[in-house]
């Protein structure tokens, strides 16, 4: 798409940098002088345009360079030898010491979930949809 783009704001510049040329020419024929022919609102608009697109197309250049140099950052990624990114991520983790272990021990036991009263009724409440579900015809 940027390629498109590009085009796109070429074609436009080359149309408002015509258009300028024209109403440049179209002003000293009528004998205006160029200090003058600045003020004119037709050629500061047409400037405007022109300033707009070169800002745009520096942009679109700049983004450019940034997707090359991604480009070459990937590739160089690549070419590395498979051992030296091996090296960097097989590092051993690091021990942990005993008693945050033993605090990671407990906090497990508290948050265990209850257990089931003797008499192996469970502990839904009497009107739930699931008591209706349990019956069943024979």
């Amino acid at each position: 798409m940027g390629l498109k783009r590009k085009q796109m704001q070429l074609r436009q510049k080359a149309y408002f940098e015509q258009k300028l040329k024209d109403r440049l020419s179209f002003l000293s024929g009528k004998e205006i002088e160029p200090p003058k022919a600045d003020k004119d609102s037709l050629i500061r608009k047409l400037q405007a345009n022109i300033r707009a697109v070169n800002n745009r197309l520096g942009l679109i250049v700049d983004n450019e360079k940034r997707t090359e140099e991604r480009a070459k950052m990937k590739a160089e990624r690549a070419a590395a030898p498979l051992k030296e990114q091996e090296s960097g991520k097989a590092e051993k983790p690091k021990k942990i010491p005993e008693e945050v272990k033993d605090k990671k021990i407990k906090a497990e036991k508290k948050a265990a979930p209850p257990k089931a009263p003797e008499g192996g009724q469970s502990q839904t409440p009497a009107g739930s949809p699931e008591e209706g579900k349990a019956t069943t015809k024979k």
